[in-house]
């Protein structure tokens, strides 16, 4: 039972972010890019700090030792991210950078890096499936919350994996399949993990340290400076609404699981 949740939670993750940033970067929904940054922000905030964490320190280990991973965590993820494997910030700025070539007429050149792009996708996709699988295994609930979290902060990524995709010579059909495939990554992250964390049950509070890691990590390195602009009251008032929803929303999901 456990199993089948962790492949539902990680496909719904994996693949349905990407048709949701689909439907963002090309459809109707186009204009809540920002938006969706300020709520994946909050959801992935308050997954960390009132689920992963509490369920954690509830545990028989030590606080000190938990500290100390959430702390190697976190530099953990920032080398990754040195290593262009974690975090997706540059490539929405080589998106912009391409859109802007286009718009001066310089769309002869192919955009290099399209494989670095699905690499790094795929690489945090296979790792966001792991952490969905240890918060399943701790508890249903708190995997339904994980692949939430994961799936709203996976979605301002692939939408920057997408507008880069798309400018090079393939088409948007073509696009969507690649990123799609790399989403796919994340089931195959949570098999690993459903058999890691069965084999280490001892450490589960640690694994979810290293998911809360992961999640502030992504928050405030990658989510949070891209909403750091000089924005009129009405646009911050619109920004902080957002990422108190993320946290709201959460929050809901939590009660409607544990009323289950």
């Amino acid at each position: 039972m456990t199993l089948i949740a962790i492949l539902l939670g990680t496909l719904s993750a994996g693949i349905g972010s990407v048709w949701l940033a689909a439907l963002l970067s090309f459809g109707i929904l186009s204009r809540y890019t920002q938006h969706m940054l300020s709520l994946a922000a909050g959801a992935l905030l308050a997954t960390a700090f009132m689920h992963l964490l509490p369920e954690a320190f509830e545990s028989q280990a030590s606080a000190h030792d938990l500290f100390m991973t959430l702390l190697v965590g976190l530099i953990f993820f920032f080398l990754l991210d040195k290593a262009e494997l974690w975090h997706h910030g540059h490539e929405h700025h080589h998106a912009d950078h391409v859109h802007a070539d286009h718009a001066h007429g310089h769309s002869h050149s192919p955009l290099p890096g399209t494989w670095a792009v699905l690499t790094g996708d795929s690489v945090h996709c296979f790792g966001d499936g792991v952490l969905i699988a240890s918060a399943f295994m701790a508890d249903m609930r708190l995997g339904v919350i994980a692949s939430l979290a994961v799936l709203a902060h996976e979605v301002p990524h692939h939408m920057g994996d997408l507008m880069v995709l798309k400018s090079s010579p393939n088409n948007r059909r073509t696009a969507l399949l690649k990123v799609s495939l790399a989403g796919a990554v994340t089931a195959l992250g949570g098999l690993l993990g459903f058999w890691l964390v069965d084999q280490l049950r001892d450490y589960l509070p640690y694994f979810l340290v290293v998911a809360s890691s992961s999640f502030i990590y992504v928050a405030l390195a990658d989510l949070i400076p891209q909403l750091q602009k000089r924005l009129t009251a009405r646009e911050t008032a619109a920004q902080i609404a957002w990422l108190l929803a993320g946290i709201l929303l959460v929050t809901q999901v939590s009660g409607i699981a544990h009323a289950h």
